[in-house]
């Protein structure tokens, strides 16, 4: 099925939806997107991923990785709109890019926890996408529950979406090459 564009809407967010979904919070935990793979449910459930990054080359890494018939990708360039969207789209998975205007992938993970602890948002998984291992202290600090480190790649990409969403952490850097 072919991607459809949109422009941004009045949130500030870009959506790339692969098919239409229902959104409905009563579903299992296991998707089928690629992702996960079934263990019960029905084969219509879709995730949905919020990415946040002012990036376009850091989006269409992403986009390319993860898309797929049941994959709902959200973009906000912003940090500053995170909570907003998340409130309103309620993803699956929050991707984070480590530096994004005006509030950076930290400051928003922390944003989205302090939520979570006055139950204001329900609890979601959120990946951080570091530019060096010296940021992954931070990245723990603030209560994320996996990053990688860049150069991002596909494989990797995927499996730190598929762990998140299965309830596990992730925390990878690249592989250093002699």
């Amino acid at each position: 099925m072919a991607c459809e564009h949109a422009a941004p809407d009045r949130i500030g967010f870009d959506t790339a939806v692969y098919r239409a979904c229902d959104r409905s919070r009563n579903r299992p935990m296991a998707r089928a997107a690629g992702l996960l793979q079934p263990t019960s449910g029905t084969l219509s459930d879709v995730i949905g991923v919020l990415l946040a990054t002012d990036s376009d080359a850091v989006y269409n890494e992403v986009d390319a990785a993860l898309a797929s018939d049941d994959t709902t990708v959200w973009r906000v360039r912003t940090g500053a709109v995170v909570l907003d969207v998340v409130k309103v789209k309620e993803p699956d998975l929050v991707l984070l890019d480590l530096q994004i205007g005006n509030m950076g992938g930290l400051a928003t993970c922390l944003a989205i926890r302090q939520e979570e602890g006055f139950d204001r948002l329900v609890h979601r998984p959120v990946g951080l996408l570091l530019d060096r291992s010296a940021d992954t202290f931070l990245a723990n600090e603030v209560g994320a529950e996996g990053w990688i480190v860049k150069p991002l790649d596909a494989l990797r990409l995927r499996r730190l979406a598929q762990r998140l969403l299965a309830g596990e952490t992730s925390f990878e850097a690249p592989a250093v090459v002699v």
